[in-house]
């Protein structure tokens, strides 16, 4: 120790390493935009020129019919057992009605095992400590590009994994029949890629319904997918958060309806209330794998993602009453989301907007390339930044990891006033814009791989 002379020790920092990672990580698009709404947000009343959300995906078009359900007698449930410790995997009973549930909307190939679910709070959560339990720092997941940035947080913050894109793009090849189509071909490329470079890649993430693109796998590419994933011996993770929200008339396939999976002690599968049911504030997501090992794992970090235990009794009364499900709630759900769809496609159509044909999900893919100054992320956070001027909040494609500029995702399942409202701002926004849009040219290979290198960085 030096004599009385020497300068203090510099005081220790509060925060360790990875607290400063933490603390140090840069917020997603998605969440200033949200932020930016929470401090100004729209109501016709009291705040007519407040912000209007249609960049978040939350599903209010059915809030009359929840909002009746909890009236009934059955709701009203208060007994001592809810209000003391359970298991952290959830209450037994509750995940024997979610086992039921998924059995027959799900159209499972056979019965689920409520021991091989495990409830937390959020499909955020399943993310999390999925990540946490299957891949260690540092490696990879393969993941269709554009998809919901929110992942990469949720995968970041605790499991420090990095997203490997697999790149998609609107124009139609030889080889494809739509815009933004996932073939193994690709998936394959992506990898053999990402070897070069050193990346372990220990999983493949599907979001089925797709966001944003409200696209749904068909069932031979669901099964080429997971072939590709045994091959190289790829957990794969399955969002089916979406699942009841297709509101087309096309057949939606789960990953649980398959007869024979190729590896299923490495494909798991995530649902939760939040899009379905409306219920984006309950906080209850699903996990379902027949991995002992990982389930294991993941109901050790369990105990910290506990639901409330007269949450669960709640959402037990709702999937236990088949009649109001059947009778009541999906098909008026389906037909809002429908109407509600079509409302937002016309109308964005009168305006010079198109949008990339969907059947699931809450939301549009709409094309704002051609009001774009130039083709650039720059050019499309730009025109974001007038959208918010004009309070309005929808989601740009940056935020999905998007290959193209200037696609930008809006939400749907919201009032006709406020679907509207939406337009009109729109529309006087785009009409006053001073931009000159430049022409829409294809992009060649070279090109997506330099935004590609460019995304990667923006992610670190």
């Amino acid at each position: 120790m030096s004599g009385g002379g020497g300068s203090p020790a510099a005081p220790s920092p509060a925060l360790s390493g990875r607290g400063a990672r933490i603390a140090g990580a840069a917020p997603g698009l998605l969440d200033e935009g949200f932020a930016l709404y929470l401090a100004d947000p729209f109501d016709r009343e009291r705040n007519p020129e407040g912000v209007l959300n249609l960049g978040t995906s939350e599903n209010t078009l059915c809030f009359d019919l929840i909002e009746e359900r909890l009236t009934r007698p059955d709701m009203n449930y208060l007994q001592p057992d809810l209000f003391q410790y359970s298991d952290a995997q959830g209450i037994r009973s509750f995940r024997e009605e979610i086992a039921k549930f998924l059995t027959d909307y799900a159209r499972a190939a056979k019965e689920l095992n409520p021991e091989n679910i495990t409830v937390m709070n959020g499909c955020c959560a399943v993310f999390a400590t999925l990540s946490t339990v299957l891949c260690d720092p540092g490696d990879g997941y393969l993941i269709p590009a554009p998809y919901y940035g929110g992942i990469n947080s949720k995968t970041w913050l605790y499991g420090e994994l990095q997203p490997v894109h697999v790149p998609l793009f609107s124009e139609v090849t030889n080889e494809e029949s739509h815009p933004f189509q996932l073939t193994v071909e690709k998936l394959e490329a992506a990898l053999q890629r990402t070897k070069k470079q050193g990346i372990w890649v220990r999983a493949l993430i599907l979001i089925n319904p797709h966001n944003p693109l409200g696209d749904i796998y068909p069932a031979q590419l669901l099964k080429e997918c997971l072939d590709f994933a045994h091959r190289y011996e790829l957990h794969v993770v399955m969002d089916e958060i979406y699942m009841l929200s297709v509101y087309d008339d096309i057949t939606f396939t789960s990953v649980l309806s398959l007869e024979s999976l190729p590896d299923p002690e490495r494909t798991h599968f995530m649902w939760g209330f939040s899009k379905d049911f409306g219920m984006c504030g309950i906080r209850v997501g699903v996990l379902h794998t027949t991995n002992h090992e990982i389930q294991k794992a993941v109901n050790q970090l369990a105990v910290f993602h506990s639901c409330l235990g007269p949450v669960q009794h709640v959402l037990s009364q709702f999937l236990k009453d088949r009649d109001w499900m059947d009778n009541v709630f999906f098909p008026t759900n389906k037909k809002r989301l429908k109407e509600a769809q079509k409302l937002l496609v016309d109308g964005l159509a009168d305006i010079g907007v198109p949008v990339l044909k969907s059947s699931g999900g809450l939301y549009v893919w709409a094309d704002f390339r051609k009001f774009l100054k130039s083709q650039t992320f720059e050019a499309e956070l730009e025109l974001w930044q007038k959208f918010l001027e004009k309070k309005l909040l929808i989601s740009p494609g940056k935020a999905f990891c998007c290959y193209e500029p200037g696609w930008f995702r809006l939400v749907f399942s919201n009032s006709v006033d406020k679907i509207y409202l939406c337009i009109k701002r729109l529309e006087e926004m785009l009409h006053t814009n001073d931009a000159e849009p430049v022409p829409n040219s294809a992009s060649s290979l070279t090109k997506h791989l330099e935004q590609d290198h460019y995304l990667s960085l923006l992610l670190k």
